[in-house]
C-alpha cells in the first residue's frame, strides 16, 4: 500500500519553510499532493490563474 500525503495551503508566497516541508514529505511518502487554496481573508500576491 502506497503512502500519500496532502499538504493544503495558499502558498502565497511560497517560502523556504514550505519547500522544506515538501522536501521532507517526499522522503516520507510515495505521493505528496499540494492543494493550492484561496483564502478570502488574505490579499493575494498571486492569483490562482
Amino acid at each position: 500500500m502506497q503512502k500519500r500525503a496532502i499538504y493544503p495551503g495558499t502558498f502565497d508566497p511560497i517560502t523556504n519553510g514550505h519547500l522544506d516541508i515538501v522536501t521532507r514529505a517526499t522522503q516520507m511518502f510515495d505521493h505528496v499532493i499540494l492543494a493550492i487554496a484561496a483564502s478570502p481573508g488574505k490579499k493575494p500576491m498571486f492569483t490562482l490563474d
